[in-house]
């Protein structure tokens, strides 16, 4: 199969599109045929091998082993592992894979797989894993944010943002969205109920206080942050 694959940290030069041994799951395992992948922060830092204290864990100099990119992906289910019940060939799946993505073809694990509905694309199906995960980890897991709480999201028009503004707003919150103005349409336009256009306004200098601010940009300091939380926020 082709495979975009790297094995030495750098800019998008690195990159080489390549022919490799195709997957073979394990048993509980399913091999996709990939249609879609997204790519995410995650393939950037890996890629160049930044910050320098995760190469320890991925390779000091170069990488350990050469990888292929891609952290997401959709795609159409070509084969099943034996203990495999939740999945058979032809079916549309998704998932965050980590790196593989952007193959022909990859195996993952049963667990880590969801389905794609009928009106979703591979291309919309493969933007999703990664940056909705984290928003939805952030609001419901950690926070465990409740109807008539007053949210803020920082990069609010950014992946894991867009996403953290549909799902504060499911969970039933007030929210406040933060972004330039030219997103500030895109942002309302999803259920944001205020909008700071950063350009214009900093929104630590505010008056308004939130129960829980995701911050997704990382511009401000905690202690910016912490004057505009509540005090049980």
């Amino acid at each position: 199969m082709k495979a975009i694959v790297y094995d030495r940290y750098g800019s998008p030069d690195v990159l080489k599109l390549e022919d490799i041994e195709k997957p073979v799951p394990n048993e509980d395992e399913v091999l996709v045929r990939v249609r879609a992948g997204g790519l995410n922060p995650y393939d950037w830092h890996f890629m160049r091998g930044l910050p320098y204290p995760m190469r320890p864990l991925i390779g000091l100099g170069k990488p350990r082993k050469r990888t292929i990119l891609g952290s997401d992906m959709a795609g159409r289910v070509e084969a099943v592992g034996e203990t495999v019940t939740r999945f058979q060939p032809g079916d549309n799946v998704f998932a965050e894979v980590g790196v593989g993505g952007c193959a022909e073809y990859v195996a993952v694990a049963e667990a880590k797989l969801g389905s794609i509905a009928a009106d979703v694309s591979y291309e919309q199906a493969a933007a999703v894993p990664m940056a909705a995960q984290t928003a939805l980890v952030g609001l419901r897991d950690l926070e465990n944010v409740q109807s008539g709480q007053k949210v803020l999201i920082n990069g609010a028009s950014g992946g894991v943002g867009t996403f953290a503004v549909q799902i504060a707003v499911a969970l039933g919150a007030e929210v406040t969205g933060v972004c330039s103005g030219r997103n500030a349409e895109l942002v309302r336009s999803i259920g944001a109920a205020h909008v700071i256009d950063y350009t214009q306004d900093d929104f630590t200098r505010g008056t308004a206080r939130y129960d829980v601010i995701l911050d997704c940009v990382g511009n401000h300091s905690l202690s910016a942050c912490r004057r505009v939380l509540t005090p049980n926020g």
